[in-house]
């Protein structure tokens, strides 16, 4: 299909980063109703059970943990691999209305990994699939204890090759009490029928879903939407939804596409110090991350939570326990000016009573380093 010429005014880098937090609802915390920011952000990576909360009390005014709690061992939001093929926290409408979209970056995925794929050669695929989905029907299981079961009916086979390939293709969740506020339980899978009552069987429509995307991510490039679902075939989705974009540059020149009334914000307003948890989407969905990240810090991936000062990284965050105490470490690569460093101390307590609110002692350790 050939592609219409770049146009639209240019959105230079702080515009980008302001408008990324004001859909993200990170400029300022709002009276958000607990299962809409969580649709409304397209889900949250959830392989560290503990991020979603994070995630949330950096958007939600006076965030309880117990919303998301009751949510999940409602079976109303379910944690199951989806874009990127990452663990998400969705709703479990969006479980079922995603996956089908997501499933041939699974599989793709799944044929990636040589010793995984050449482990099950020679079995049949919906053979082996049809064990696994009544093995976990049966039953939530561990990897091991579904590689176990499957080993019983190929003991020639590798069990954690088959359990990880029916990981990766069948439709699963990870059940509760894991990824709950308190709970430590070790991770256990299930069908979406067992779990949720219905199958993911019917696709949903990429351009919806790349709306969706805008709203919470945009403005855009086909790239970044890329970069964010794994998903091929863009290009002309987009194309086709061209009628109904708008479209803008950004300073390397690269078109990018929002919704037509989305609002688009200066970059002169003011971003509060927030703390994002592991892995959070907004570092993660965009090809090109230097609307939230210089440039010097692109490639390494934060595996620890991370520190926006006027809007961008400029550090990252753990936490250390011990019976009754807990510390919060965190590493900045900018100093921080008087006024800055306060209100980075403050966001930081706010944090540590969140996270402890139990502990005897809570301490707040800032250094600098390196990046």
């Amino acid at each position: 299909m050939p592609r219409t010429p770049r146009t639209g005014p240019v959105l230079h880098r702080r515009a980008l980063n302001r408008t990324l937090l004001h859909r993200q609802r990170l400029l300022e915390r709002g009276a958000h109703d607990t299962a809409e920011t969580i649709d409304h952000l397209v889900g949250m990576q959830s392989q560290v059970p503990k991020a979603p909360f994070v995630g949330l009390w950096s958007r939600i005014t006076d965030f309880d943990p117990a919303t998301l709690d009751a949510l999940m061992l409602e079976r109303r939001a379910v944690r199951a691999s989806l874009m990127r093929t990452t663990l998400h926290l969705v709703s479990a409408d969006d479980a079922i209305g995603l996956r089908p979209l997501f499933q041939p970056v699974l599989e793709r995925a799944f044929h990636s990994q040589r010793a995984f794929r050449e482990g099950v050669d020679g079995i049949d695929p919906a053979e082996l699939l049809e064990a696994g989905r009544q093995a976990l029907d049966e039953s939530p299981m561990s990897t091991s204890e579904l590689g176990r079961v499957l080993g019983e009916k190929w003991p020639d086979r590798d069990p954690s090759h088959l359990a990880y390939s029916v990981r990766f293709r069948l439709p699963l969740v990870q059940v509760t009490p894991r990824g709950t506020w308190a709970s430590t339980q070790a991770p256990r899978v299930t069908t979406f029928e067992a779990w949720m009552g219905r199958p993911a069987v019917t696709a949903g429509d990429p351009a919806s879903l790349l709306r969706r995307y805008l709203g919470a991510f945009g403005p855009a490039s086909v790239g970044d939407m890329r970069t964010w679902s794994w998903l091929t075939g863009l290009r002309e989705v987009v194309e086709a939804m061209r009628p109904q974009l708008r479209t803008f540059r950004d300073e390397k020149g690269r078109e990018l596409f929002d919704l037509p009334d989305a609002p688009i914000l200066t970059g002169d307003e003011p971003a509060p110090i927030r703390f994002l948890p592991e892995y959070d989407n907004v570092l993660l969905s965009h090809e090109d991350r230097t609307r939230v990240v210089d440039r010097w810090l692109i490639d390494p991936v934060f595996t620890r939570g991370s520190l926006l000062v006027d809007g961008f990284v400029n550090g990252g965050w753990s936490l250390k326990r011990t019976k009754r105490a807990v510390t919060l470490t965190l590493e900045v690569f900018d100093e921080l000016s008087g006024a800055v460093r306060a209100e980075v101390e403050a966001e930081g307590e706010t944090l540590l009573r969140f996270l402890a609110p139990t502990a005897e002692t809570r301490t707040l350790e800032v250094t600098r380093v390196e990046p």
